[in-house]
């Protein structure tokens, strides 16, 4: 009998699959029973996490928190899913100063999980470029514990002036920015947390642009951003990557960043929202190979310009 398709699959099977996620006492196979499966049942025989389990993966975007300061929570379900390593952050508090104080005790809280578990987690640091100083001996200090990129938040928008000897100093590096894009529907109504200097896809695609030497990396297109704005903006622009993660899990979103970005240029993510990061890409109208591409390859060969990839 024919697999089902992913798509219906994932959309009938969507909150069975998140408890098994969950789960270490259930999680080898779907139940007897999948909720809005056909009559004869065939969405039980698709074995839907042999299928998450034969792709590497490499997380691009994910975080620890102060609540949980080793990143044994994000091992654990990392382990459940098959993820191999995922580059890890602290943000800053929305809205906040973010200064020195902040984005050092953020980027020591990073190194405390990254020492706990080296084998899983890829540093990246944060910074705020209105100290150009303290930035800069940031990320010597970083880079000189192992960190391998940096994660920016909405203090100053990618475009900023403010930002160019932050970029260039990741010139040198090799090393990928991730920039945080604002939340929000459209390219008018942001989410109220959002601060007035949160960049937007037309400031990453402006920066990239300036410097065409540098790698970008665009946030999380699946978490509340105009994805299908996003998608158009940034194509043609080869030094930008995109990663899917977010929690939105709408339609379409991966099928549009196939159509204008492509294969090569997509990266798997979670922002720890990890079992819609794994749905996206499952549920997706993608090749083997695109798979591998997304899961894994792409990021990794970035990595592999540092002498950081995953052998």
């Amino acid at each position: 009998m024919a697999l089902p398709n992913r798509r219906k699959f994932l959309t009938g099977a969507a909150a069975t699959v998140s408890g098994l996620l969950m789960s270490r006492e259930s999680w080898a196979t779907v139940p007897e029973k999948v909720p809005g499966s056909s009559p004869d049942n065939t969405a039980a025989k698709f074995d839907l996490m042999a299928e998450i389990k034969k792709y590497r993966k490499i997380d691009s975007h994910a975080h620890v928190y102060f609540n949980s300061p080793d990143g044994d929570e994000v091992v654990d379900i990392a382990d459940r899913l098959f993820i191999e390593k995922l580059a890890i952050s602290r943000p800053m508090v929305p809205g906040g100063k973010g200064d020195p104080k902040e984005f050092t005790e953020a980027n020591n809280l990073v190194l405390r999980a990254f020492k706990k578990h080296p084998a899983r987690f890829l540093p990246q640091m944060t910074l705020n470029p209105q100290y150009k100083k303290e930035s800069l001996e940031e990320i010597q200090r970083c880079v000189d514990e192992g960190m391998i990129g940096l994660k920016l938040y909405n203090h100053v928008k990618m475009n900023d002036p403010l930002f160019y000897p932050i970029i260039e100093k990741f010139i040198d590096l090799k090393m990928v920015i991730l920039m945080h894009m604002g939340i929000g529907k459209a390219r008018i109504n942001y989410d109220s947390r959002e601060p007035v200097n949160v960049s937007i896809p037309s400031d990453i695609a402006e920066a990239a642009r300036r410097y065409p030497e540098a790698t970008f990396q665009l946030a999380h297109l699946g978490g509340g951003i105009d994805w299908e704005d996003a998608c158009k903006t940034v194509q043609g622009i080869p030094n930008i990557y995109v990663d899917l993660s977010g929690s939105n899990n709408e339609g379409r979103i991966v099928e549009c960043a196939m159509k204008y970005i492509g294969e090569n240029r997509l990266l798997f993510a979670c922002d720890n929202s990890f079992y819609q990061g794994v749905g996206h890409i499952i549920a997706g109208n993608l090749t083997e190979s695109q798979r591998r591409k997304i899961f894994f390859e792409n990021y990794n060969n970035l990595l592999k310009k540092i002498g950081r990839n995953v052998n």
